[in-house]
């Protein structure tokens, strides 16, 4: 029988599997080990799996290497090539699966909450009443405004009809093309730029995507402009936001992923006012993590059930 570990659970996330109707029976045979393991303890952990579930922990081709039982990788996520080696889980004959889809509704939303901050500036005024500064201010409406999305995968679609919603106007770029039935303009990413009161971005991270939002696209922002990025930190060229809000060349940032995370104590964000930071939060609400453990749980329950009937064959 092929024995499968969730090798980084959380204690919640375990509770949750293990008492959540819709995911009980998935996976009976699953093992947890709680908590995040040392980097120089996950040979030993891992020996004698067929299957692991990764939820957030980088694994290098030395690790695989060290992994003869491992057949299966299922990261709960979509970012999969930012932990995984892929080329040496390939080359060893690894198969290794992302979870996509699970979080479109509830990332959306967050990144609205965050466009919200971004012009209506709560988290700031907040701060400000807590340190007895009574200061109203406001900023300006959405409707009719121009929202700009770079990436229209689930999450960027789910923005783009939100937006339509609150009566903007949706221009976008993607890669490759705009899906049928998105209500957006289709226009080239420097456009995006240029036009857009509001940038949302919701593009994968890969070779060609990082930095792509970099110090000449930055300058292309109007003033009063505000950059959203719930999707990878490493999309953007940190040190010239960094430069930028602090100039007051553009309105304000609202971040939930950043280069390095947890963020570091040393963070330019961090001391600037025009900022709002969450930490890497956008995916999490309880049907989030319940779609995920689900879909999660299916592929690997899947892979292996396919090994099985591979060896009989």
């Amino acid at each position: 029988m092929n024995r499968v570990l969730y090798f980084d659970c959380s204690p919640d996330l375990a509770t949750l599997i293990n008492e959540t109707e819709e995911l009980v029976g998935i996976l009976p045979e699953l093992e947890f080990n709680i908590d995040q393991p040392r980097g120089s303890d996950l040979p030993s952990l891992l020996a004698g799996y067929s299957g692991v579930v990764n939820g957030h922990t980088k694994m290098s081709g030395a690790l695989l290497n060290t992994c003869p039982d491992l057949k299966v990788i299922v990261f709960l996520g979509t970012g999969v090539a930012s932990y995984v080696d892929m080329d040496a889980a390939a080359a060893r004959g690894i198969a290794v699966h992302r979870v996509a889809g699970y979080g479109n509704r509830t990332i959306a939303e967050h990144a609205l909450a965050l466009m919200f901050d971004g012009v209506r500036g709560v988290a700031r005024l907040d701060r400000e009443m807590r340190a007895g500064i009574w200061r109203p201010d406001g900023g300006f409406e959405l409707e009719g405004k121009t929202l700009g999305i770079i990436g229209l995968g689930g999450v960027g679609r789910t923005v783009a009809g939100l937006g339509a919603a609150l009566g903007m106007r949706v221009i976008a770029w993607n890669r490759s093309g705009i899906p049928e039935g998105v209500a957006c303009e289709a226009v080239d990413i420097d456009t995006v730029m240029v036009d857009a009161d509001i940038i949302s971005l919701h593009i994968d991270l890969a070779p060609e995507t990082e930095g792509i939002i970099d110090r000449r696209r930055l300058q292309l922002m109007r003033p009063h402009a505000v950059l959203v990025n719930v999707a990878r930190g490493a999309l953007v060229d940190e040190t010239a936001l960094a430069e930028v809000l602090h100039a007051g060349r553009i309105g304000h940032a609202a971040l939930d992923v950043y280069g390095a995370e947890p963020l570091p104590a040393e963070s330019l964000f961090r001391d600037l006012d025009n900022v709002t930071l969450t930490p890497h939060a956008a995916w999490v609400s309880p049907e989030a993590k319940i779609r995920l453990l689900r879909l999660g749980l299916e592929q690997m329950r899947d892979a292996l059930a396919a090994l099985d009937e591979g060896a009989k064959t």
